[in-house]
């Protein structure tokens, strides 16, 4: 079985930061790519960053120069450090990572964290 856990979620002022951490846990023989995502009321879920085994990285455009993803692969845990925040960076914030469960494997399964709420108000 594989779980992804997230922590660090909350409630900040606009301009304030947060630090999301996801960890995987369980039997698994490798992690791909890895990210975050999030749903707001009403609107359809989306990325907002991702990063590679190899440490490339993306972001949705609202988030660049503000959002900062990382991984530590020894701990097969990824970050989001989120600066400047405003209020429209209100949802529910879900980690995901591409896992093979096997050395023999063909393919990659999508595993996903079970969300944290980040709400960004005064």
């Amino acid at each position: 079985q594989v779980q992804l856990v997230e922590s660090g979620g909350g409630l900040v002022q606009p301009g304030g930061s947060l630090r999301l951490s996801c960890a995987a846990s369980g039997s698994f023989f490798s992690i791909n790519a890895m990210g975050w995502y999030r749903q707001a009321p009403g609107k359809q879920r989306e990325l907002v960053a991702a990063i590679t085994s190899g440490g490339s990285t993306n972001y949705e455009d609202s988030v660049k120069g503000r959002f900062t993803i990382s991984r530590d692969n020894a701990k097969n845990t990824v970050y989001l450090q989120m600066n400047s925040l405003k209020p429209e960076d209100t949802a529910v914030y879900y980690c995901n990572a591409s896992i093979k469960r096997n050395i023999l494997s063909r393919s990659w399964t999508d595993y996903w964290g079970q969300g944290t709420q980040v709400t960004v108000s005064s």
